[in-house]
């Protein structure tokens, strides 16, 4: 009866490292089956091209041009040609629900310079500046201010009134 919770105890801590094992053996084997000309990604997030595979090394193609040389264990995913295409060179159909916003904000002001009559009563109901009440509160701020600059009582640090 008292070995029981000490069994139940056990048995899930197998499971436990069990399933964390299969998931490391996949990660091997998922780095192992890398080849030259692949799209991966690291665990940081970055997108390459695996340009030469060594046993503990990967040299991948940052940029055109550009190698760099990572851990095996760096790599967070191996992608197929058609995913790292459509991720890194924008191939594919991509769907666009929300409005595409230009390169350039001429497009934007015409639009503002056109509307501009009907937003002035807009405008004008919208009030930026400070309340009427925040000059009496700042005046009574920099007063506190200033005088905690002076001493208190004349006292200096480390004097107190205890005898």
């Amino acid at each position: 009866m008292t070995l029981l919770p000490f069994i139940v105890l056990i048995g899930a801590m197998f499971l436990m490292t069990r399933s964390a094992k299969k998931k490391q053996q996949a990660a091997a084997q998922m780095r192992d089956e890398m080849q030259p000309g692949t799209g991966v990604r690291t665990i940081g997030g970055m997108y390459a091209t695996v340009k030469e595979v060594n046993d503990d090394t990967v040299l991948l193609e940052v940029a055109p041009g550009v190698h760099a040389v990572y851990a095996k264990n760096s790599i967070g995913a191996v992608l197929d040609d058609e995913e790292y295409n459509r991720i890194v060179h924008g191939d594919g159909d991509l769907k666009i629900d929300a409005p595409v916003v230009p390169d350039d904000a001429s497009s934007l002001t015409e639009t503002a310079d056109a509307d501009k009559d009907k937003d002035e009563d807009d405008v004008a109901r919208i009030d930026l500046g400070k309340k009427a009440g925040g000059d009496d509160a700042e005046k009574a701020h920099d007063a506190a201010d200033a005088a905690g600059d002076e001493p208190k009582d004349k006292k200096t640090d480390g004097e107190s009134d205890a005898k």
